[in-house]
Formats: structure tokens, C-alpha cells, sequence
């Protein structure tokens, strides 16, 4: 069974986004839903995170609308 729980980099590994990408996203909301149990602990769920990068296809180069 796969854990439900991911830290950032197996976040990184799946997106191919950059830790300080990541870091950056959770400053200004626009990156998956994440959880802070601790004051330095960042965690994200697995299907959350592939649900957002779903949420980011387009149709087209240049085109604003998602699908």
C-alpha cells in the first residue's frame, strides 16, 4: 500500500517542479493542498498532488481556460 502522506521531494520527483518551486507555490497558494504538522514538517498527500497537476491541463499553447 502506497503512503497517503509524501514529503517535497518525492513532490518534486512527481512534478518536476524544483524544491524552492515548490516552496515558492505554497507562499503564494497556487501548489497542492499541503499539511504543516510542525513548524518545519511539510507534508502533501499523493493523490492531491496528482490531482492538481491534472487540474493544469490545457488544449493549447497560449490558451488561458482549463480544462
Amino acid at each position: 500500500m502506497e503512503k497517503e502522506f509524501i514529503q517535497p521531494e518525492t513532490v518534486a520527483e512527481i512534478t518536476g517542479l524544483s524544491l524552492g518551486a515548490l516552496a515558492q507555490l505554497r507562499y503564494t497558494g497556487q501548489g497542492p493542498r499541503f499539511y504543516k504538522p510542525t513548524k518545519r514538517t511539510v507534508l502533501y498527500k499523493r493523490h492531491e498532488v496528482i490531482e492538481w497537476v491534472e487540474s493544469t491541463a490545457r488544449m493549447r499553447t497560449g490558451a488561458e481556460s482549463y480544462a
